[in-house]
């Protein structure tokens, strides 16, 4: 059983993947809705929301050709408690290959690298899965603070 479900259909301009949902995310049943998390505010900052979405309100998401996952679908917490196993790397290719979003963003470094096996920087990087590019953003986490920089997400927002 999935944590969170995804939200994925075919033609998003950007689907966020984050590592796995957060303890208060899993409890809320909502992505990104721990205490200080910068995601939602961040979409509207960047514009590539028209206002600021609520949490709760994250399926609405799709309206505005945006969709979200998670790279550990079955288990939640920080990034500290996950171990390798816990992520389906097959299972997000497979997902992405289907629903060919233009741009496929890591919502965190750990997130990225798990899935290319390899040390990324922020940014658009090299590989793709099919015609979907990948990128990588600073996690907007509030348990990730000291890394946060909202130069990458409005990169992103200007690809």
């Amino acid at each position: 059983m999935t944590v969170l479900p995804d939200l994925l259909q075919p033609g998003l301009k950007i689907v966020f993947c984050g590592t796995a949902p957060g303890t208060v995310s899993a409890r809320r049943g909502a992505y990104y809705a721990g205490p200080g998390n910068a995601f939602w505010p961040t979409l509207f900052e960047v514009g590539l929301t028209p206002r600021r979405i609520a949490p709760d309100e994250y399926p609405i998401i799709t309206q505005f050709g945006l969709g979200l996952t998670d790279l550990a679908k079955h288990v939640y917490g920080a990034d500290s408690v996950l171990a390798a196993t816990d992520f389906g790397r097959d299972e997000l290719r497979a997902k992405i290959l289907h629903h060919r979003p233009r741009i496929l963003a890591f919502t965190s470094k750990r997130a990225g690298q798990e899935f290319l096996r390899r040390s990324v920087s922020y940014g658009l990087q090299e590989e793709k899965i099919g015609s979907t590019m990948l990128f990588v953003l600073p996690s907007p986490s509030g348990l990730a603070r000291r890394h946060w920089a909202v130069q990458p997400w409005l990169d992103l927002a200007a690809l």
